[in-house]
């Protein structure tokens, strides 16, 4: 379903009130103190997360973020704060990020105000799913579940320590206060997790109590005579699988296999929270693989039914541009999200694009639809037909990419390139990998393969099996200036002041790594379906280009998460969550052609599921990449 913002009304004295639920969004008596006295209090707060790695906190509902700031400033000011605070909150219909931004003008204090601008600054793009938002370097982490709380709250994968109720009153948003969404909690909630809640109703009462939480009243705040606090203490066995814990590493040290986009990406987020990686490569420098392209384009892949592969899309498209904003003042790093178009193959593929982005509803922030004219224009070339625009698409240089990453993660980063590895073995709890000789070449208790088509072998793998894809991109020497780049029908981007790039083929198991003139030819007609007029101009005889081997799975989807124990596995095992697990071995690998926004959200769903942090994307998702999910498909036929 499509996010429908939350209109802004305030009252004649300033206090946001929503007409759809007839209700206001805080007292008139004031939002952050309301918040101090009913949340921070009622879940003692700082005190609680004194001295934590990690504390988490789940809200239901949003709102202008007051519950939000008055959390973060007090974890500012507080010297004993925990390392890092993750903050999750549903919320169905957010204000846009102009009314945010006049909200905040309105009741920020001058203390408060840095943090409302942040906020306002880092606000997403307004459609379905997680998203996950980084503030003070990364140490408060805010992931905003936008939909609806009986969808979104059963798909959070996480671990809470707090809970601050904060829907509607009961009798007019009941939505919110379901025994459903109660029972939800419990499956998240730490033994003793806390809670707060304005409202003393029956319902909410007797709901928390069945849940397993023991609810006692509070002191209320303003013209509220009572609140609600609890602490979770179920008297019975409410679960099957506990919330995630962080991998019990023996040493915050990661072998990274593999130093391309998959692999560089992970070396940056695990080093952001204090991981030590040994990252090994056996080219010359990174990006020497399938990320070795002069030029990668990035938008995100949509389809009217929004299946898992375009909200993985989605999640990582938008996530990447977060993260690559944070590295952008290093000066290396080259990259363009100036627009990029999709183009439509013929006047039915348009007419279906536009249904589907009429049934989505998306924002325009995100796509919009663009005739013939408006994509000429915009591309600064004649096209052949209209299609989709993409404001924040665009393309980027690989390499400068992956080494940004690198130069991010800094110290903890310890590189071994031009290093093959012949075998990872697994002995005194620790992964060694081994070179051709048979001699180690670094140990650590946690090994990542990123290393695309020989993931599999180092793994051992017979489910989750890849294939290796060529593909190959054609040099057009011209003097056209392409203001964005193109796709549809392969793409076309900018290469220099005197040539395009276009491509790409897609050849299944064709092990030729040079150019050829066949490859190139279909290039060309590709090119014919985007800008006829351009496409007949080369001679595919007289091409340069470049070959890269992309790694696919059967089903398109990458692999990131824990590896399975194939050997270990039983019939019994036919849930992903109770398939047994390799020790410390993940996988980040068969990223096909998506490579570019998947490496991105896959490094942090790893360094998440490491680190025991809530997942950064919906569980059905998470389960979606899981590597285990061939092996688990063979499992249940054996049943």
């Amino acid at each position: 379903m499509p996010i429908i913002p939350a209109p802004l009304t305030l009252l004649e004295d300033g206090t946001p009130y929503s007409a759809a639920f007839s209700d206001m969004y805080h007292c008139a008596a004031g939002g952050f103190a309301q918040a101090q006295h009913v949340f921070l209090t009622g879940n003692q707060l700082p005190a609680r997360w004194a001295g934590q790695t990690i504390f988490s906190i789940v809200e239901t509902g949003f709102g202008a973020g007051v519950n939000f700031l008055a959390t973060w400033a007090a974890w500012r000011d507080d010297p004993a704060r925990c390392t890092r605070l993750h903050f999750v909150s549903i919320e169905k219909h957010p204000f846009t990020r102009e009314d945010l931004h006049v909200l905040h003008q309105r009741f920020a204090s001058a203390r408060l105000a840095p943090l409302t601008h942040h906020l306002c600054a880092a606000w997403p793009i307004l459609t379905p799913g997680l998203h996950r938002l980084e503030f003070e370097a990364g140490r408060v982490i805010l992931t905003l579940a936008l939909g609806d709380i009986q969808d979104l709250l059963p798909q959070l994968w996480l671990r809470a320590d707090a809970f601050y109720l904060d829907g509607f009153a009961p009798a007019k948003n009941p939505d919110m206060w379901r025994a459903s969404i109660f029972k939800a909690l419990a499956r998240l909630a730490t033994p003793n997790a806390t809670l707060a809640t304005y409202t003393t109703a029956g319902v909410v009462r007797h709901g928390l109590i069945a849940a397993g939480f023991e609810v006692n009243k509070a002191q209320g705040f303003g013209m509220k005579r009572e609140m609600l606090i609890g602490r979770f203490t179920p008297r019975w066995r409410v679960r099957r699988h506990e919330p995630p814990t962080a991998y019990a590493a023996s040493e915050r040290h990661a072998l990274v296999i593999g130093a391309g986009f998959a692999g560089c990406a992970l070396a940056e987020r695990l080093a952001a929270r204090g991981w030590h990686v040994s990252l090994i490569e056996q080219g010359k420098t990174c990006a020497a693989g399938a990320s070795g392209n002069p030029v990668s384009v990035f938008h995100p892949f949509m389809t009217r039914d929004d299946n898992a592969a375009a909200r993985a899309s989605r999640a990582g498209f938008l996530y990447a541009l977060r993260r690559w904003q944070v590295l952008a003042p290093i000066d290396t790093f080259f990259w363009r999200a100036q627009g990029l178009l999709q183009i439509a193959a013929n006047q039915s593929a348009l007419d279906a694009m536009g249904a589907t982005l009429s049934h989505l509803a998306y924002p325009t922030e995100l796509v919009s639809s663009v005739t013939r004219a408006e994509a000429s224009a915009l591309a600064g070339l004649e096209l052949a037909q209209g299609g989709w625009y993409f404001p924040h698409g665009g393309w980027l240089d690989p390499a400068s990419l992956c080494q940004a990453q690198l130069i991010a993660a800094g110290a903890a980063l310890t590189p071994y390139f031009q290093r093959k590895i012949n075998q990872l073995v697994y002995r005194e709890n620790l992964w060694h990998a081994l070179d051709e000789t048979g001699r180690s070449i670094v140990a650590a208790p946690v090994a990542i393969l990123a290393n695309a088509n020989d993931a599999t072998r180092l793994a051992g793998l017979h489910y989750a099996q890849t294939h290796s894809i060529r593909g190959q991109l054609s040099v057009l020497p011209t003097p056209v200036r392409l203001h964005i780049p193109i796709t549809g029908s392969g793409y076309l981007v900018p290469l220099t002041s005197t040539s395009l790039l276009a491509g790409a083929s897609y050849e299944p198991d064709d092990p030729n790594p040079m150019p050829s003139v066949e490859s190139h030819q279909h290039n060309l007609s590709q090119l014919a379906q985007l800008a006829p007029t351009l496409a007949d101009r080369f001679d595919p005889n007289t091409l340069a280009g470049y070959v890269a081997f992309r790694c696919a799975a059967h089903d398109r989807m990458p692999f990131i998460g824990a590896i399975a124990d194939e050997h270990a596995a039983q019939p019994l095992n036919s849930q992903l969550r109770d398939a047994p697990r390799a020790p410390g071995l993940f996988g980040a690998f068969a990223y096909g052609s998506r490579g570019l926004i998947w490496a991105t959200l896959g490094a942090e769903l790893i360094a998440s599921q490491l680190d025991g942090e809530p997942m950064p994307i919906e569980r059905s998702l998470v389960q979606a990449l899981d590597p285990a999910r061939f092996l688990l498909r063979a499992l249940r036929q054996q049943n």
